[in-house]
């Protein structure tokens, strides 16, 4: 998917235009379909110009939640809930229209024996580039909110989360509109080369469903970049639109697909922080892209912590030369267990039935990280390889609207599976990726190193799936048919290490709580 270029904003300062805006809202809960407001605040610019970043702050969603909604959560003997939110907002000018997804994270709250409750998130939103003048008008969407339940004792409950989808009420009187923001012509606009005018604009576009299409594959994939049978997300899907060579209809505003980094990301991302660690002890956050190659789409792996306990280096002596080695031991972590968060998963079932899941990556034993340097002064080449025997589990899914319950032990009936380079040494079933890192001294290192980061690829097969359905409903092969398969990509990036163990911990490396301080960006 194309982007408009983001141009430098305008030196004047503008003034915000404060938003407050409570919305009627129908939330589909366990008990059937409850009514809902959704508090949206957030900060607008007064104006901008074409090409000029939009980007609206200090974003607020607060979810008030009916007193049936909480009897919910108490039934499933919740205590203490955290929330994720996902809001649609659309974004139209002109006849045109894009979709962004504003989300956010909220910290865990308790929950009442009875009645109303409200949770709020926070989070960086997308940033949305006009390209045309007009008024630029934001509207509120369908809203997904991802609730973590843990008991008194800080157990999660079953199941440990709940899936509630939200669609504005369309009975009630007021809209889900939150702010105008009139865009003027920049410098280029009517110019050749520069961006369309009004009177340019394709036939409006309609709104896409409230399950986004998938992501675009990683630029890796074995499949190609865009999806054959769906539209990437924030892109228009009305009829008759004229499109960019990038797929954009013409002059419609661009909406980033992820906020840049800011320090309040790390709000949003699980703790990574070991108590026991060693002087050897490593933490680093993890993050990524997987195809799945029957959807012809690709879900994003969500920030996790690793822990990586640092193995004896060996020096092996070979016909090339000097090879320095070290097998390290690795271990995901999220809230004391060995997985990563929950996360949820989008995709067109079958090519036409819009479908999301909430998933996570679970470890099921030893994970190693092996690395070789070839120490050829002034040249430094260097393999490392990953292996992790991780089993994917369906936490709950949605096809269409349409809750499906897929019980409590929802999963791949083994592990992942990878091309294994030497399976003598490394039996089973496992995930494989593998990095190179290269350094010409005294240049800067290149490529992946376990201590500074970088990306590591594979390939991996998706087992069938076991164990799926409630009340005699049989899911294991709905899940088997439209997910399961070789060939699937994936492309994950580690950020820096943070040596937690050390007594004084290096400041560009940790937080002051022992930390990683580099939280990476996921990459196709």
């Amino acid at each position: 998917m194309a982007l408009a270029p983001l141009l430098p904003a305008a030196a004047v300062a503008v003034e915000s235009l404060k938003v407050d805006a409570a919305l009627p809202y129908v939330c589909a809960l366990p008990s059937g379909p409850q009514p809902a407001t959704v508090r949206i605040t957030a900060a607008f610019p007064e104006r901008a110009s074409v090409g000029e970043e939009i980007r609206p702050a200090d974003v607020t969603t607060t979810v008030e939640l009916p007193a049936a909604a909480v009897a919910d959560l108490t039934a499933l003997k919740a205590a203490e809930v955290r929330a994720e939110t996902a809001l649609g907002v659309v974004a139209g000018q002109n006849g045109q229209e894009t979709q962004a997804v504003w989300r956010g994270t909220a910290q865990p709250a308790g929950v009442p024996a009875e009645g109303p409750s409200a949770l709020t998130t926070t989070g960086d939103v997308p940033v949305v580039t006009a390209g045309a003048p007009g008024d630029l008008a934001f509207t509120a969407g369908s809203l997904d909110i991802g609730l973590a339940l843990s008991t008194a004792d800080g157990t999660p409950t079953g199941p440990a989360s709940l899936s509630v989808t939200c669609t504005p009420d369309k009975d009630a009187e007021e809209g889900g509109p939150l702010a105008t923001v009139p865009v003027a012509p920049g410098p280029s606009t009517g110019e050749p080369g520069g961006s369309p005018s009004p009177s340019d604009s394709a036939p409006p576009s309609s709104l896409p469903a409230p399950l986004p299409a998938p992501a675009p594959a990683p630029s890796g994939s074995r499949d190609g970049g865009t999806p054959a049978n769906g539209l990437p997300r924030n892109e228009a899907t009305g009829p008759g639109a004229e499109r960019t060579p990038g797929g954009k209809p013409a002059g419609a505003p661009e909406a980033a697909d992820t906020p840049p980094g800011t320090p309040t990301d790390r709000d949003s991302v699980p703790t990574c922080r070991n108590e026991q660690a060693t002087p050897t002890t490593l933490t680093s956050y993890i993050t990524g892209y997987s195809n799945v190659r029957k959807l012809n789409g690709a879900n994003v792996i969500p920030v996790s912590c690793v822990f990586i306990e640092q193995g004896q280096p060996g020096i092996e002596f070979r016909p090339d030369g000097m090879h320095v080695v070290q097998k390290s031991d690795a271990s995901l972590f999220y809230e004391g267990r060995k997985q990563t968060p929950p996360f949820k998963a989008t995709f067109l079932t079958f090519g036409f039935a819009p479908t999301t899941a909430t998933l996570v990556l679970e470890q099921v034993g030893p994970m190693s990280v092996e690395s070789d340097m070839l120490a050829n002064y002034p040249v430094y080449t260097s393999d490392a390889y990953v292996r992790a025997p991780l089993v994917l589990r369906v936490l709950d899914a949605r096809v269409n609207g349409t809750l499906l319950d897929v019980g409590p032990s929802c999963r791949t009936e083994k592990p992942l599976t990878s091309p294994e380079p030497d399976p003598v040494k490394y039996p089973g079933d496992h995930l494989v990726l593998h990095g190179e890192g290269r350094q010409v001294i005294p240049d800067p290192a290149t490529g992946y190193q376990l201590t500074s980061g970088g990306a590591l690829t594979g390939e991996v097969t998706i087992p069938a799936f076991k164990g799926c359905g409630a009340g005699g409903e049989n899911l294991d092969r709905l899940f088997t048919a439209s997910i399961s398969g070789p060939g699937n990509y994936i492309k994950q990036i580690q950020g820096q290490t943070c040596s937690a163990g050390l007594e004084d911990p290096p400041a560009d490396q940790c937080t002051e709580d022992r930390q990683p301080l580099v939280i990476p960006k996921p990459e196709r």
